[in-house]
């Protein structure tokens, strides 16, 4: 059900006996799974925060206890701790949190909102920004609002042409092409000011 790493057993095994006993294991659930705003979260727990209904995986001298309605969620799910210099890094891949992608014949405004929930979004965010689907002409033309920091944003232009563009030709056939739909003037937080 869910790949545990050697590295991210002797992490959480580290993590665990610095708590001084009190803890008897690590709890992952699924934090708004089916969403795009999906994430996993990891905590600590003891036998009073236990419901019963957990799935219980064996690790190397700790259980990490699966959230019963998270599971279906984290099917799959890949954890790793990679140690580097500054210590290390903590990586959960959760391919199906997010829900499923629509199926082969889903109609094209679906498959265009998928693709901006689960990738171009995500990448948007970086930069408090993001965008949203306003229409889709019968030539395939995808009009998009850009909305956060990219609102006004002096770099709109290159993201929507050598990014969003690119991603939705490439993954979505019908697209023919991307154009930006806002009124970049009424932008008030933008992440790069036009010049």
């Amino acid at each position: 059900m869910i790949n545990l790493s050697e590295g991210a057993q002797a992490y959480f095994l580290r993590l665990l006996q610095s708590q001084g006993g009190d803890a008897v294991g690590i709890r992952l659930s699924a934090v708004s799974p089916g969403t795009p705003r999906a994430d996993a979260r990891l905590e600590f727990c003891d036998h009073g925060d236990l419901l019963g209904d957990e799935w219980a995986i064996d690790c190397q001298g700790f259980t990490l206890y699966v959230d019963a309605p998270s599971a279906p969620w984290l099917e799959g799910a890949e954890i790793d701790f990679t140690a580097n210099a500054t210590g290390g890094q903590l990586s959960i891949r959760a391919p199906r949190i997010k829900g499923e992608a629509p199926a082969e014949g889903a109609g094209l405004v679906e498959r265009v909102r998928w693709l901006i929930d689960s990738e171009i979004n995500p990448q948007l965010a970086s930069h408090k920004g993001r965008v949203e689907l306003d229409s889709i002409d019968a030539d395939g033309v995808v009009y998009l609002r850009f909305g956060g920091g990219c609102h006004g944003c002096g770099m709109a232009d290159v993201t929507l042409k050598q990014g969003i563009e690119k991603t939705m030709m490439g993954r979505i056939p019908e697209v023919t092409a991307v154009r930006d739909a806002t009124d970049h003037s009424t932008g008030s937080a933008p992440y790069i000011a036009r010049g």
